[in-house]
């Protein structure tokens, strides 16, 4: 015999059977629906700010009207009829059909309901991840500064109300970064709201703001005590009606002059500084640290042209950032850098040794950062490798880390190891801006495959790159050496000529393109076309040092002719004693005559003098040195 069902099991198959859920979830739904609606049609029907409630109110006062009426009552095919007690067997089975239409019918007015619902919730539950974000990233700030609150009870002040606004308008008008909204159309659109003596809520500010599409508006109040007086600005977000920033500011009667152009200033650089950010990805910002927005607008500047590979560009920015703020240090560091990467290596080590003196009390990203940059211009590219390494882990959509870490690998003469760094430079570049900015990318990768013997990889890579770059000069120069290597003389020389074309237009000296196509030669593995062409552009030349030692590095490696190559050097030492490349080239003559002793010590000297890291040098230094203790 089956078990009778307690009182709360019945309860609930009762309440299912007078279908109170689904006339719960029915109420629920359109009501809902009825509060959107009525949000919606407030304003422009100028509705009290008070409607909104007052629906809800009703609403929520009907519901449990409407759950005792769905227990009383059922909805049939035959009207409103009292609901009946629990049926028989054999009226269940004969009602069944019945109920089931309805059943259809109600789940049919359900979900169209729930539909209703999800379009109407989808916007608020997509922008929940923005709630904190005030500051739109694709776009420029739009403001609308809204008279500030007269709350001395001094009607005095009221002149002030919009005095304050118009300074603020005025203040942030002046940056390129802001789009602000005039004063008039702001107060105008008060007024014709019917408030007096703009006595209006951050609400109502809030409406006001929406009706002439400002993303933010400020909304301030003065206040009094004796003769103190504090000046308030709330920052708001237009769509989630956050206050996510407020700045106040003391001071008195006699100088409300002075407290307005501070309360300006400090809106000014938090509102022009949030809007440069976003030319700084997310990993540096709080490196940037700056409340200054003409140093925050240097240094933005300087990151533009850095990420285009612009050194001596970014070099200048970087410094007039500091100029503007002395203690923006991430600004030091990346001017040490730009230097470093434009081959002023003195100017580098300088701006390097300025940061590492206060490394003590950096932050862990700017002690890691000052680590690279110290790795840069004191030591080797396997330092950089590995403060590189930790960069690219903190934000590894960055391409310039991969760019940075292949061509590291390519000064070390691991090409198999810089390839994939660069491939995946490059897709990041693509992926963020289509195509990288200059073509160093190409470059890098190009030598990294010619040296790994990838002809077909070089060749389509270089194929890609001339869609973007058609007529530059570096490009040319590799397709020129990819062509030579192959054997292709036709190509070779279609290159060259462009390349000494584009020499030209670049108002290169007619010395310097002649060395610049033997530069060519020698790097498609053919010495005796180099040699052919340095000879040229020492003719055109003479008292060319740098000339003189690319012929006499030429002679010398090749064993074309050593002694004639050191005595060239030699009459290159004699103008410029001290150059480090200079010596590297004599001792490696000395290395090829067998005068090893002799090598190691100019090589060492070299080494010392040596700006920055060098491989080939480094190679040539550990030769020399096994070859005295053979």
């Amino acid at each position: 015999m089956p078990q009778k069902p307690n009182k709360l099991t019945r309860l609930w198959q009762e309440l299912k059977r007078r279908k109170v859920f689904r006339v719960f979830t029915i109420y629920a739904a359109t009501s809902y629906i009825i509060v959107e609606l009525v949000n919606n049609i407030v304003e422009p029907l100028l509705l009290p700010n008070w409607t909104a409630t007052l629906v809800i109110v009703i609403l929520l006062s009907g519901l449990p009207v409407v759950i005792i009426l769905s227990w009383i009552y059922d909805i049939t095919g035959e009207g409103i009829i009292r609901t009946g007690p629990v049926p028989g067997p054999e009226e269940e089975e004969s009602a069944a059909l019945t109920v089931k239409k309805r059943v259809r019918v109600n789940d049919i007015i359900i979900s169209i309901l729930l539909v209703i619902i999800l379009v109407l919730i989808w916007p608020k539950l997509f922008s929940r991840n923005k709630t904190n974000e005030p500051f739109p990233k694709d776009e420029s700030i739009s403001v609308a500064v809204l008279p500030f609150q007269n709350i001395t009870n001094d009607a005095r002040w009221n002149i002030w109300q919009t005095a304050i606004q118009t300074d603020l308008i005025t203040s942030l008008s002046q940056s390129q970064e802001l789009r602000v909204k005039q004063k008039e159309s702001v107060n105008k659109l008060i007024q014709s709201r019917g408030f007096d003596n703009y006595s209006i809520s951050p609400a109502a500010a809030n409406r006001i703001s929406r009706k002439i599409d400002a993303g933010i508006f400020i909304y301030g109040s003065i206040k009094q005590s004796g003769t103190s007086v504090r000046l308030n600005a709330q920052l708001y977000n237009t769509k989630t009606e956050d206050n996510f920033k407020s700045f106040h500011v003391d001071g008195t009667v006699d100088n409300i002059l002075n407290s307005v152009d501070t309360l300006s200033s400090l809106v000014k650089n938090y509102l022009v500084i949030s809007e440069l950010q976003k030319e700084v990805p997310e990993a540096f910002r709080q490196l940037v640290t700056s409340s200054s927005y003409e140093a925050y607008s240097y240094f933005a500047f300087g990151y533009r042209s850095l990420i285009r590979f612009d050194y001596s560009t970014a070099a200048q920015w970087f410094a007039r950032a500091l100029e503007n703020d002395p203690g923006l240090t991430f600004a030091t560091l990346l001017l040490s850098f730009s230097n470093a990467r434009a081959c002023r290596y003195e100017e580098a080590k300088k701006w390097c040794l300025n940061a590492l003196s206060i490394k003590e009390q950096m932050p862990f990203l700017l002690s890691l950062w000052t680590d690279y940059i110290h790795a840069l211009t004191f030591e080797t590219p396997q330092e950089e490798l590995k403060y590189l390494k930790q960069l690219q882990e903190i934000d590894e959509n960055l391409p310039e880390f991969y760019y940075y870490r292949g061509i590291s690998y390519n000064s070390l003469h691991h090409f198999d190891k810089a390839i994939p760094e660069l491939e995946k430079a490059l897709k990041k570049y693509e992926k963020l801006f289509s195509v990288p900015f200059w073509t160093p990318v190409y470059d890098a990768l190009g030598l990294a495959y010619h040296r790994t013997g990838q002809v077909k990889k070089e060749n389509k890579l270089y194929k890609k790159a001339v869609k973007d770059f058609p007529d530059d000069l570096m490009l040319t120069r590799r397709q020129a050496i990819l062509a030579l290597s192959e054997a292709y003389s036709q190509e070779a020389d279609k290159y060259i000529s462009k390349y000494r074309s584009l020499c030209r237009e670049n108002l290169l000296s007619e010395s310097e393109t002649i060395a610049g196509v033997a530069g060519i030669y020698s790097s498609a593995g053919i010495p005796d076309e180099a040699e052919k062409y340095y000879r040229e552009a020492l003719s055109l030349d003479p008292g060319n040092p740098e000339i003189m030692n690319s012929l006499a590095f030429t002679l010398i490696e090749n064993d074309i002719a050593i002694n004639q190559g050191i005595e060239l050097i030699d009459k290159a030492l004699a103008i410029s004693p001290g150059n480090c490349l200079f010596l590297h080239t004599r001792g490696w003559g000395l290395y090829k005559q067998g005068q090893y002793a002799e090598a190691v010590e100019l090589l060492e000297k070299s080494w010392k003098l040596k700006p920055v890291y060098d491989h080939r040098l480094y190679l040539h230094l550990e030769k020399a040195r096994k070859a005295v203790f053979e």
